[in-house]
């Protein structure tokens, strides 16, 4: 498959992973294109057997389909991992690079470049690896947003969509796996104020719901 077919099918699995289901908004949206050119590449993947198509119901991911996007989540994953622990790549600045390398690698250099890396089970953003079989371990995390004041939760994930969000994240503090507690949840513009570290700091609602935590009980 070429790239742009290969790209189609993650950003399909992305969306799908969150809502079930995938339309041609959600998805023009996502690849910022228009959606007569996502009908007409759904329109050849639905062809090829890679997705579902159920007309003005959206569709989804084949097994053939999935199989190729996991694969790719897995490429991306490993070598985001390799970048940042290796050469020294900031968070923010893995997400790019890594979609480049994920086309051009193939199963074999990432079976050992995997090993080499000692085999992470998650990318620097908190994202679980897949494994050569394919098969992902899904944490149930939930979003910042989602928080009650005074709950506790650690932050296990973040989007890497965004380069802003993680740029902002290094600029006041926040990385993986701190402890934070909401203080305040402000009815206004729905944003948080959090501790953490000794420190107090206002969230944007759409800055916490770029933030994944697990629950501290």
């Amino acid at each position: 498959m070429n790239k742009s077919l290969e790209d189609y099918l993650k950003n399909i699995y992305s969306i799908q992973s969150l809502t079930g289901k995938v339309t041609n908004t959600a998805l023009a949206e996502k690849l910022c294109i228009s959606p007569a050119a996502v009908s007409e590449m759904i329109s050849k993947l639905s062809k090829t057997g890679h997705i579902e198509n159920i007309p003005y119901k959206g569709f989804k991911l084949t097994l053939k389909g999935e199989t190729v996007a996991i694969n790719l989540v897995r490429k991306h994953r490993i070598w985001e991992v390799f970048l940042t622990e290796y050469l020294k790549y900031p968070w923010d600045k893995v997400h790019n690079e890594a979609e480049n390398l994920e086309h051009s690698s193939s199963d074999e250099l990432i079976i050992k470049l995997e090993t080499f890396l000692n085999f992470p089970k998650y990318d620097p953003h908190g994202h679980p690896i897949p494994d050569k079989h394919g098969k992902i371990y899904k944490e149930k995390l939930v979003p910042l947003s989602e928080i009650n004041i005074n709950e506790k939760a650690l932050i296990k994930q973040v989007s890497d969509e965004s380069s802003e969000v993680l740029i902002y994240l290094s600029k006041v503090g926040l990385k993986l796996n701190d402890e934070i507690e909401i203080i305040d949840k402000i009815n206004f513009d729905n944003s948080l104020q959090i501790h953490f570290r000794s420190r107090n700091l206002f969230l944007s609602e759409k800055l916490s719901k770029n933030i994944y935590v697990s629950k501290k009980i």
